[in-house]
């Protein structure tokens, strides 16, 4: 099985209370004369504190078109890259030249060269190392790279593979669109990146962290138009449906059920619950749909409250604070899930 040697999450340098981005989105978005109670109140309604932004605040109002952002985009993501990767060796005692498969991963910029490329001279990577860059996979990202990662290894159990994802959400601010969906994104996500560090089952003498026990995707029918991007002159504009929850509700317990069951597993056999913090109610459409204990989902609230939503990132920093806090006991299964544009959901089987 697949061996997780290491986590790294990173955050974007700027942070700022929620209530200085609702303030300044009030001045991009919303018309003169136009009454922001209800951007405050969808502000509030995030339960996020603050949030990291690549640039500093004020900058937001002058970045002028998609091509002034992704060439902001392409440049601190591999700034940002570079950090994580390279802390998440050193964590697992391993050097840029152990890595033979780099896989990253971002929703919030493109770039040809791809971000992956881009680092391999600068961190020092084989020139043979093979790379897997994955765009449109959004929040279900950082689930989804795990999993490619896992099928990788299973044929080549020697080796090890790192998995990168950056999103830098800010980024893609639509001024001037006072549209519900945009007013909810801009009070939800935030900038960051996280790293994890792979072995295959034959490799030996790295940090001992959770094995990857088995993985499972998800493609619910007639759903592809309620999360994800309009593409427009003036960059990424959402897509962001209210009925999200509902097809949580409805979808989730039988695949949850269903991925576990082929392992003789039921939910309450599960220590510990890896939820992607898509918001509040996205959590608690989980939580509900799964029948989860109360506390199930703590450390997933408490990233979305600190630092917002980190799209394909996010994930992968609530697998940093599950292994850094109170651990679940040896042998015991986790699960890992994430949810994004398709609309789709990335399962991951872990033992403890």
């Amino acid at each position: 099985m697949t061996r997780i040697a290491a986590v790294h999450g990173t955050l974007a340098p700027h942070r700022y209370d929620q209530s200085e981005i609702t303030d300044m989105v009030a001045r991009r978005c919303l018309r003169d004369g136009a009454d922001r109670r209800a951007l405050d109140r969808l502000h509030r309604a995030a339960n996020v504190r603050g949030r990291h932004m690549t640039l500093p605040l004020e900058q937001y109002e002058a970045l002028e078109g998609f091509g002034a952002a992704n060439n902001v985009f392409i440049r601190a993501a591999t700034d940002m890259g570079a950090k994580a990767v390279r802390e998440a060796l050193r964590l697992a005692g391993l050097s840029p030249a152990d890595v033979d498969l780099l896989v990253f991963t971002s929703v919030t910029g493109i770039a040809a060269p791809s971000v992956d490329a881009r680092l391999a001279g600068r961190l020092g990577l084989r020139p043979d190392v093979r790379r897997m860059p994955m765009f449109g996979l959004g929040c279900a990202g950082g689930a989804a790279g795990l999993s490619r990662m896992h099928d990788y290894l299973l044929g080549r159990p020697d080796e090890v593979a790192v998995l990168l994802s950056v999103e830098l959400c800010s980024l893609t601010f639509q001024r001037d669109d006072p549209s519900p969906a945009n007013l909810v994104a801009t009070g939800l996500f935030g900038d960051g990146a996280a790293a994890v560090v792979a072995c295959g089952s034959r490799r030996t003498g790295e940090a001992a962290g959770p094995t990857i026990v088995d993985t499972r995707s998800r493609l619910y029918p007639d759903s592809g138009r309620i999360l994800g991007w309009e593409i427009k002159d003036s960059g990424f504009q959402v897509v962001l449906d209210p009925g999200i929850p509902d097809v949580v509700r409805r979808h989730l317990a039988d695949d949850v059920e269903g991925f576990l069951g082929d392992h003789g597993l039921k939910p309450k056999d599960v220590s510990a619950w890896v939820c992607h913090p898509g918001g509040p109610q996205i959590l608690d459409a989980v939580g509900e749909a799964l029948d989860l204990p109360d506390g199930a989902l703590d450390v997933s609230r408490r990233h979305l409250a600190d630092v917002g939503n980190l799209s394909s990132s996010s994930v992968l920093h609530v697998l940093r604070d599950t292994l850094a806090g109170r651990r679940p006991p040896a042998g015991t299964p986790g699960v890992l899930l994430a949810m994004g544009p398709g609309f789709a959901c990335e399962l991951v089987l872990l033992r403890w």
